[in-house]
């Protein structure tokens, strides 16, 4: 008789499980990683050459305010600043502002062609490259902002009464509105070459506008209503509020700050947006 059939089968042995690569837990990771990366960069490429470059971006204002305070106080003989009674303290609310977005501007308009290289890989996006010199460069001059404010207060014995949260949101919004302007010239001038050399042209008088050396408050009524619509003198006029604490500046508002910033934000990544990697081969 032939031998009958088995009810089953024994089960085959089960194999191993194959080691799979582990993977960032979400895009917010990676992005991370690659901002990081991209900052440890920059530090290396730009700063970290030599000491020499942290010493000039403390030294670049400290020059500028006490050219400033030769030039109003000794040569044309004010004896005091316009507003409190120290002149390098009133011209640093201004100066540092000033630079503050002036350079992140010009750093986050430059970041497709700094990282240009780097650009060529999928791991590295638009946004990676523009937030890395942001924070970077956000940093470096909110630390600039500190160290001069306080060897001021101490070298000159001031006792300052500070509102840390206005000085802290004239900062963020010098931050931000230097990433607006940034993002939409970086479109700009990879788009249109010769807009680099007219936003130069175009911006310098703005050095005279935004209240660096005089406040918003003693100039005639037509001055005034023009000097409005620059969004820098909101940012000195604030940060002068915070630092001063008895400085009302009336005439800032944050909310026209914000709105334009964003804007600018917004539609600088609109128009880079997908097309980005051809602006380079431009």
């Amino acid at each position: 008789m032939a031998d009958k059939m088995p009810d089953s089968f024994p089960d085959p042995p089960r194999l191993p499980p194959v080691p799979q690569r582990r993977r960032p837990a979400n895009g917010l990771l990676r992005m991370l990683r690659t901002i990081v990366a991209l900052i440890l960069r920059e530090i290396a490429t730009t700063h970290g050459r030599s000491f020499g470059g942290y010493l000039w971006a403390l030294a670049d204002p400290v020059l500028g305010i006490a050219l400033l305070t030769l030039i109003f106080q000794g040569v044309m003989g004010r004896s005091s600043p316009p507003l409190g009674s120290n002149f390098p303290l009133f011209y640093a609310t201004g100066y540092i502002v000033f630079q503050m977005y002036n350079d992140l501007a010009g750093k986050i308009a430059a970041s497709l062609r700094y990282s240009r290289p780097l650009l060529a890989y999928p791991a590295v996006t638009l946004v990676d490259a523009l937030l890395a010199r942001w924070i970077l460069n956000t940093m470096l001059h909110v630390a600039v902002f500190t160290l001069v404010v306080a060897g001021i207060a101490a070298g000159f014995g001031l006792a300052l009464v500070m509102d840390a949260a206005v000085v802290v949101q004239a900062l963020a919004l010098t931050a931000l509105l230097g990433l607006g302007v940034g993002t939409m010239n970086c479109f700009l001038t990879m788009r249109f070459p010769v807009w680099e050399r007219a936003w130069s042209i175009l911006s310098r008088p703005l050095f005279l506008m935004s209240g660096v050396f005089f406040t918003y408050d003693v100039m005639p009524r037509a001055a005034q209503e023009l000097l409005w619509w620059n969004p820098v003198l909101h940012l000195v006029g604030l940060m002068r509020r915070g630092v001063y604490g008895i400085y009302p500046a009336d005439y800032v508002s944050t909310g026209y700050v914000a709105a334009l910033s964003l804007g600018l934000l917004l539609l600088g990544l609109l128009l880079l947006r997908g097309r980005y990697r051809d602006l380079l081969e431009l």
